[in-house]
């Protein structure tokens, strides 16, 4: 019989709710025991959906629960360092939702506790599972767009208010585009082309009202390629996400992966046998010369999969493999978010570092 791997949640908001429990409960020896959620809505929700995972109003008796192994941290930004902490202090393997923390000395912090508990950290990056991403790496591995000279990815939204009572929209560390989004495709590029050599940034606030980043601009410098990552609130009509530039060849991509629209649906990977497929009219389309032929066309997207992470960390921690999202990977993109603020405020570019 798989070894079962008791999990307490801390939190059953949007992430908990809509990303961390449907794939937990896809993925064969994880079992939902107790989660901390204060909120009667959600907890409603909880109770008819997971009925044997115990409900708690304090975080102490999740970890002071010898049966739970690993905690998810699953709670609002500027909780993250202090309850991975705690949890870690607890004994216990974490979970912590993107991003990491608001600063790169808190989870250099938070590592070597790890480290010293000897217990698995890791982060919520889920898209890296992302079939548009994972699309973008097969056609980099494949070699036909030549040596890549321009890579830039966008990840906007239309949102023209203010939304209330909330602290995204709060100016607290760790909130604003720029730690929301922006950590997604820094992570994402650091996957594809490690660090960077240099970093500029340029960061404003364009909603009327707004306390919080709304719109960036990042350029991560490397010796023959610029990367260019961008974020907006206020892009009503959305371009490619994905552009690639090589030599020989380009590759554009619009459309976002379909995972979490159906998530917020109500619907899991365990009711859509064809999870994560994305519809023709919005696979890539390519346009190079490979082996000498011209080759111009739609490129099929890979099938996204946000289970892969939880596999991974099931894997990690009986032994199986390697824990695929590592912490010190995590930092560094916190490292390329301060590094980006602090280009903006000063108005020049800087070493990474």
């Amino acid at each position: 019989m798989s070894r079962i791997i008791n999990v307490g949640l801390i939190g059953f908001g949007m992430s908990g709710r809509v990303f961390q429990v449907p794939f937990l409960d896809s993925v064969p020896g994880f079992r939902l025991v107790k989660v901390r959620e204060t909120r009667e809505a959600n907890i409603n929700i909880l109770r008819a959906r997971y009925p044997d995972a115990q409900v708690v109003s304090q975080v102490e008796e999740i970890f002071g629960d010898e049966a739970v192994e690993l905690v998810i941290v699953a709670s609002a930004t500027p909780t993250h360092y202090e309850l991975t902490k705690a949890a870690l202090l607890a004994g216990k393997h974490v979970v912590v939702e993107k991003p990491f923390t608001s600063t790169s000395a808190e989870a250099d912090e938070l590592i070597e506790l790890a480290k010293k508990q000897q217990r698995l950290l890791t982060v919520y990056q889920n898209r890296r599972w992302d079939s548009d991403f994972l699309t973008v790496k097969k056609v980099l591995a494949s070699g036909m767009l030549g040596n890549l000279v321009e890579y830039e990815a966008h990840f906007d939204r239309f949102r023209n208010t203010i939304t209330p009572n909330t602290w995204k929209e709060e100016n607290l560390p760790g909130t604003g585009v720029l730690y929301d989004l922006g950590v997604h495709l820094v992570d994402q590029a650091l996957c594809l082309f490690g660090l960077p050599d240099e970093v500029t940034g340029m960061v404003r606030i364009q909603r009327e009202g707004s306390k919080v980043i709304d719109n960036f601009k990042l350029l991560l410098h490397y010796p023959r390629l610029t990367v260019t990552l961008r974020s907006g609130m206020l892009v009503r009509e959305v371009g490619p996400r994905y552009t690639l530039l090589g030599d020989q060849g380009s590759f554009l991509k619009y459309g976002l992966d379909v995972q979490e629209e159906t998530l917020k649906a109500g619907i899991g990977p365990k009711d859509l046998p064809a999870w994560g497929v994305e519809p023709e009219e919005i696979w890539g389309r390519i346009n190079t010369t490979h082996n000498g032929l011209h080759v111009i066309g739609k490129i099929e997207s890979e099938h996204g999969d946000y289970r892969g992470l939880y596999e991974n960390v099931y894997k990690a921690l009986t032994g199986e493999a390697e824990l695929e999202v590592k912490p010190e990977q995590a930092r560094n993109a916190i490292r390329v978010l301060e590094l980006a603020l602090q280009s903006s405020q000063e108005k020049r570019t800087l070493k990474f570092g």
